[in-house]
């Protein structure tokens, strides 16, 4: 008896279409399919979503991608507009659409999150006058509540903050008005995080204070999100046909204006090494460090998309400042494929850091200098790096061909593997953590940008989606599908 990869697999290596029941994940009717059983289905990454939740950043991000593969895999407008219909919803989310603000009270034409923020409460007085602003950096902040009880005496008061969704619970006894900051201070890392800042002289009063988390705009989530609206501006503006339309030469100027416009917000973080901060007093977790390679290179995919439709210097000079960044951390190990850490290696996260280093307010300390946060990237995480090195690549901005053979080596070599004759992943880019859970294994196809040094990407890629019979789940796995039919068309 075949099981369905080995009949499915048969059935591909001669010529035939996959039946009894098989999914050709390389036919655009699949992608077609997957793409109105995605938009019926009212899940999480909907154009019309905000991105409070990362939902737009890290689902319909994916989702407008997909549309500009199957554009270059079949060259048929009907993807185009597709991706207009979907960008023009996603526009319509931005802050200064909606009239909403970030922590600062800036309303940007950018897409806010609170879901990976951190947060707190000013807590007043017996007048209401705010005296100590109480903070916590774990993430789900929004769960937490400060209670404030009574201390040994009346000039004493007793800080507790409580998680329940966490299950942390961190309590400061018997503070007062003059050391509450700096005895919260010392006793981090506390179970949640908190530190504390003072704001008036008074007590606090007593009672319950939930804690809420602060909105900031994420470079990744801008460059995930406006990453394929650059595409589709590059597309137009290389090809004299599309021009010639008006509804999409239209279409490119609008969103290469609000390209701009919101990766303009985040130049405050970019720093000419090749690499963009959470910059100081952020409410973020870990404020005043380099940001993970992911983070950066998010909106570095953009960069490399404006620098090829319009030219301009700027987007040039920091594509490829990204692009050596980035290099100068993949390491060949033994098998000459490419291993790289989650947090550049030149960072302070990287070697840890102390209070002393006066680094963060937020995160005071991490680590135990010279170690700090040294974990390898991650399958999912990864295919963002990928997805920019394929775009710089691609535009002569940046990496040698050795480097995306690497690139690929380190799917072929580290990553790729099989569990009981079924095709899935290892976690780390090394080879490490284990095999993959889902979430990171149906994420394979996002390697295609460098499968074209190695095609046996390709061919495990889409043993995993065969093997686990993948159906429309979520906006990556369009993009995935997208990717498979954009490999098998192009080769490329």
């Amino acid at each position: 008896m075949l099981t369905r990869r080995q009949f499915g697999l048969g059935a591909i290596a001669l010529g035939l279409p996959l039946t009894s029941g098989g999914t050709d994940y390389t036919s655009r009717e699949t992608f077609d399919r997957f793409d109105r059983a995605f938009h019926d289905s009212g899940v999480g990454g909907q154009p019309t979503h905000t991105n409070e939740l990362g939902l737009l950043g890290w689902g319909q991000s994916y989702v407008m991608c997909a549309f500009i593969r199957m554009y270059e895999a079949y060259r048929d407008t009907h993807y185009l507009d597709r991706l207009i219909h979907n960008a023009d919803l996603v526009l319509a989310g931005r802050d200064s659409v909606r009239g909403v603000t970030d922590h600062r009270g800036l309303s940007l034409p950018g897409w806010r999150n609170t879901s990976y923020t951190a947060g707190g409460v000013r807590l007043p007085d017996a007048s209401g006058q705010p005296v100590l602003e109480v903070r916590s950096a774990l993430t789900n902040v929004s769960d937490a509540v400060v209670t404030v009880k009574a201390g040994s005496s009346a000039e004493r008061f007793t800080i507790v903050v409580d998680n329940p969704k966490k299950k942390r619970t961190s309590t400061f006894t018997d503070l007062t008005a003059g050391d509450a900051v700096a005895r919260i201070l010392a006793a981090y890392p506390s179970p949640n995080m908190v530190t504390a800042k003072k704001l008036g002289d008074g007590l606090p009063a007593q009672g319950a204070f939930p804690m809420a988390a602060a909105p900031v705009h994420f470079s990744v989530h801008t460059g995930m999100i406006t990453y394929p609206m650059a595409s589709f501006v590059r597309t137009v503006m290389r090809s004299p046909h599309l021009r010639r339309v008006p509804k999409y030469r239209d279409k490119a100027g609008e969103y290469l204006t609000a390209v701009r416009d919101a990766a303009a917000i985040h130049d405050h973080e970019w720093r000419d090494a090749g690499h963009f901060v959470f910059a100081k007093t952020t409410p973020v977790p870990y404020d005043g460090v380099e940001q993970p390679h992911n983070q950066s290179l998010g909106l570095g995919q953009t960069y490399a998309e404006l620098a090829a439709a319009t030219g301009d210097p700027l987007y040039r000079r920091r594509t490829a400042a990204l692009a050596r960044a980035f290099a100068r951390d993949l390491t060949p190990d033994a098998a000459d494929a490419a291993v790289w850490p989650y947090w550049p290696s030149s960072g302070v996260m990287y070697r840890g850091y102390t209070q002393a280093d006066d680094v963060s307010e937020w995160t005071p300390s991490y680590g135990r200098p010279p170690v700090g946060a040294q974990q390898k990237e991650d399958l999912s995480h990864a295919g963002v790096d990928v997805e920019f090195a394929g775009a710089a690549h691609r535009w002569n901005l940046g990496f040698t061909g050795r480097d995306m053979a690497r690139l690929a080596r380190t799917y072929t070599r580290n990553l790729a593997t099989t569990d009981n004759g079924t095709a899935t992943t290892f976690l780390y880019v090394d080879g490490g953590g284990g095999l993959a859970p889902a979430g990171q294994y149906l994420q394979a196809p996002r390697f295609m940008p460098v499968a074209r040094w190695d095609p046996a990407v390709f061919t495990h890629a889409r043993e995993v989606f065969d093997d686990h019979a993948v159906e429309a789940q979520m906006g990556s796995t369009l993009l995935c599908v997208a990717y498979l039919n954009w490999f098998a068309r192009k080769g490329a």
